[in-house]
This record gives structure tokens, C-alpha cells and sequence, in this order.
């Protein structure tokens, strides 16, 4: 029984030490000025590392100390656990599919469209309730004043900077086909179309205002939280991937250890 605990206070230690990408993947997706305006996204994943981590130092505290009830509970925790962020992955890999990017005709960088992107996340940004905080939350913020700091001497500069997200793209200045003339990131002046789209005429120069009423805005945030969703998923697959594993083999060993025990018991009886 002995080989049995050792080798399932060995799985929990690493499963533990799988927590902490998912742990620091939600604290990184959590700091990122898009989540931070919308709190559906913003704690889960860190949520789920956190329990995952506790539920892994009770599962190496069963096994280490032989307190077989106390592994019962942490599998079956364990097993929501995985099955919860399991769900997380897949449901983000899949909302995050489209990108509803697209390629400005005669010019050589992108923009933002909201029906691009998947229903749900379009139904939950254009929710009236839901954009008007998130609105509040951006305009609060200091995305913009990022963009402001930068010295792009033409609009072209502008909107091919590597430095501008998809976020800053759709909030921090006009759409190009309205044709607004370029003065710094955040002052555009004149348009020259602006009958091209409704955002057209939801620009506002006012530092408060700008571009947060414009749907260029809801895609530019879907296109942040799709990019950093993105990146994050890759440590989350990894991280499941391992603790499915784990998990398997920890179930085996902890069934083993049982029957070991029983057989133990059996003997002792018969002698």
C-alpha cells in the first residue's frame, strides 16, 4: 500500500504544480485592461487554479498520511475540477474562433468588425446593460491615453503601429472609411465619408467620448479578449492534458491501494 500512496502523493504533487500556469494564466488574463471592464471573463480561470491547488495539496496530504477518505473527496473534486476547466477550454476555443478582423482595401493592416465574431459574445457586448458599464469602464481607463503618448506622424504610422491593439483600433480613433483627417492618435477632424457607417458619426474628439459608443469599439474588445483567450488557452490545454492524465492514474492507484488493503485485512483475518 505503501508503493501505492507514495506514488499518489507523487501525482498530486505534480498536479499541483500544473495549478500554477492556470493560476498565472488567470492573473494575467484578469490584469489586461479588456477583462478588467468585463467581469464575466475575468476570474474564473483563476478561480478553478486556485481550487485545483487545494485540492491538490489535500489529495498529497491524504496520500502522504494514508487518510484514504480524504482521497476519495479530493478525486471527486478533483474530477469537477478538470471537467470545469475542461468546459472553460473548449467553450473559449470555440467563442474565440471567428476573429472579425478584416483587411482595409488599399491599405496594409486591419479592422474590426462586430458581426464577425461568435453570436455569444456579440449578444453579451451589445446587451444595453452590459456595454453601458463596460463603456464606463474603458472610457475610465487609461487605453486610450496610451495611444495618445505616441508620436505618429500620419495616419498610415498610426494605424500600421504594432503598438496599437485591437482594443485601442476600434475605441481610440474613427473607422477608416468615414475619411476623418489625421491631426495625433486621438484628434481627427473633417471626414470626407461619413455617411461609410454609423460609427462615423458616433466619433467624438471629447477624450471622454471617442470612439466607446461605436460597434468598432465591441469588435475591438472581442478582438482583444480573442487574442489574449487565445494565447492563454495553449497553457490551459497543456495544463488539462496533464491533469486528465494524472488523474487517470491516480484513480488507478488509489484503487490498487485499496485492494491492497483489503487484501491485508484478509490475510490478518485468516491468520
Amino acid at each position: 500500500m505503501a508503493l501505492s500512496n507514495n506514488i499518489t502523493a507523487l501525482l498530486n504533487f505534480i498536479a499541483l504544480l500544473c495549478s500554477i500556469p492556470i493560476i498565472g494564466s488567470g492573473i494575467w488574463l484578469s490584469s489586461k485592461p479588456d477583462n478588467e471592464c468585463i467581469s464575466l471573463f475575468r476570474w474564473p480561470i483563476l478561480f478553478i487554479g486556485i481550487l485545483i491547488l487545494f485540492v491538490s495539496l489535500a489529495g498529497f496530504v491524504g496520500a502522504y498520511w494514508n487518510k484514504p477518505g480524504l482521497l476519495a473527496c479530493h478525486l471527486f473534486c478533483m474530477s469537477i475540477l478538470i471537467v470545469a476547466l475542461l468546459f472553460a477550454v473548449v467553450f473559449a476555443f470555440i467563442v474565440t474562433r471567428p476573429d472579425g478582423s478584416f483587411l482595409v482595401p488599399g491599405r496594409g493592416y486591419k479592422e474590426y468588425k462586430l458581426d464577425g465574431f461568435n453570436n455569444w459574445l456579440q449578444n453579451y457586448v451589445n446587451k444595453g446593460g452590459n456595454w453601458g458599464k463596460i463603456k464606463t469602464c474603458l472610457s475610465a481607463s487609461n487605453v486610450c491615453d496610451k495611444v495618445s503618448q505616441h508620436n505618429y506622424v500620419s495616419a498610415d504610422q498610426f494605424f500600421m503601429s504594432h503598438d496599437i491593439s485591437p482594443l485601442q483600433s476600434g475605441c481610440c480613433k474613427p473607422p477608416t472609411v468615414c475619411g476623418y483627417g489625421y491631426v495625433n492618435p486621438i484628434l481627427w477632424l473633417n471626414p470626407t465619408n461619413p455617411t461609410a457607417d454609423p460609427d462615423c458619426y458616433a466619433w467624438n474628439n471629447d477624450q471622454s467620448q471617442l470612439c466607446y459608443g461605436c460597434n468598432s469599439c465591441k469588435a475591438g474588445l472581442l478582438g482583444n479578449l480573442r487574442k489574449e483567450w487565445r494565447k492563454a488557452n495553449v497553457v490551459l490545454i497543456i495544463s488539462v492534458v496533464i491533469l486528465i492524465v494524472i488523474y487517470v492514474i491516480g484513480c488507478c492507484a488509489f484503487k490498487n491501494a485499496q485492494t491492497e488493503d483489503l487484501f491485508d485485512r484478509y490475510k490478518q483475518g485468516w491468520v
